[in-house]
Formats: structure tokens, sequence, C-alpha cells
């Protein structure tokens, strides 16, 4: 597979917006680890992320956003968490917290596991920002390892037998948290934190209280 490589100062948002409209799927750096990714509209991009990690579709993608109003585009905001998800949108983002809403029908059934929820973040990091702004503003994302295998927190990282999986390749360096974002679940009547990262669940409370 023919591979292109980027660095932060010869990228080229066009090419990489054309390589993934094409099915093709991207390594590429967030603030918290490195992620793959492919467009929301490329069914066989998607399938293509599972294929690279030997990972079965029971395990849902998450959506990262390039701006907060991407939201409402694949989510549905109910009228009584609208103020919990403004308050936590406002502190900790962008950044380390992935929140999990109920998604729309747009959403597609590979993405999400054929589940019901999406997980949404906007990361800390302006290079990832750019990277999923040029591609609409939405890039299915999930670690950019084979499963089972350690997530790479940087380029130097990334496994060889990986990287070979992938049509573009972006090389930013270390990410700069090194660690998991914080999984939040808002579809259940209480908040419910399903893996804690780089946010503490005491941090969270002080922002919608105790959950």
């Amino acid at each position: 597979m023919k591979r292109i490589v980027f660095k932060e100062n010869n990228i080229d948002l066009e090419v990489i917006k054309n390589e993934l409209n094409n099915n093709g799927i991207i390594i590429y750096p967030t603030d918290t680890v490195y992620g793959v990714g492919a467009s929301i509209d490329s069914l066989k991009g998607l399938q293509k992320i599972y294929e690279a990690k030997e990972r079965n579709f029971n395990s849902p993608l998450i959506a990262l956003l390039s701006k907060v109003e991407y939201i409402e585009k694949i989510a549905i905001i109910d009228e009584e968490k609208k103020i919990i998800i403004e308050k936590l949108a406002s502190e900790f983002w962008p950044g380390a917290l992935t929140i999990i809403l109920n998604k729309k029908e747009n959403v597609p059934g590979i993405m999400v596991s054929n589940g019901e929820t999406v997980g949404v973040r906007i990361p800390a990091l302006k290079l990832a920002q750019d990277i999923i702004e040029s591609v609409g503003g939405i890039l299915p994302t999930t670690s950019a390892n084979i499963s089972g295998e350690k997530t790479p927190r940087s380029f130097e990282e990334l496994s060889e037998k990986f990287k070979e999986r992938v049509e573009v390749i972006v090389d930013g360096g270390k990410s700069p948290l090194g660690i998991e974002s914080t999984i939040l679940d808002l579809t259940k009547t209480l908040p419910k934190i399903l893996r804690e990262g780089a946010i503490k669940k005491e941090t969270i409370e002080k922002v919608i209280g105790k959950i």
C-alpha cells in the first residue's frame, strides 16, 4: 500500500481530505494518544480501521470534532442534559473528556457497534483540529494500534506493522498528555464515568455535582 507521510511543517490538508474521501484511513496525533481515523461518510474506510486493528465490531469508535457546534450533527442533545453538556464543554473542551450521547440516525452503525450512542470529544491539539476540520469537522477515531498492543503516545511508538495498513500518517512527535481521555456517559438518568483517564472524577464533580 502506498503511504503518504507528513510532518507538522509540511502537512497538506487537501491531500488528507481527498485520501479520506476515497476510503483511506489516517494515523494522526491527538492531545491524548495517536489515533487512527476515517471519514464518517466512508463505510469502507470505517471497516478498514477495524481490519487494521484486528478488532471485532463490538468496540465503537469515538467521533473527534474540530468545533463544539458539530455535536448536534451526530448526537441528540436532550433539553435536560443541555446545561450539563454546556458546563462540561466550557470547562473541559478542547480536552481529554469524551462524552457519550444518544446518536442521530446519520451515524453509521459500523462506527458505534450498531448501538444507539456515540462518544464525542474535541482534542486540545491544533494539528488534530485542523485535520478533523479538513474532512468536515467530524472524524471517527480510535487508538492507532493493533488490539491488545500498547497504545502509542508518540510517533516513535507506532508499530511498523500498523503503519503499513494506512494511507496517511502524520508525524506530530509526542502527544502532549500521553494518557487516554476520560469517558463520561450522559445517556442515563445520572452521569456515569465509564473510564477514568486524564480528567479525574473529582474534577468533573466540581463542575456538574456528585456523580
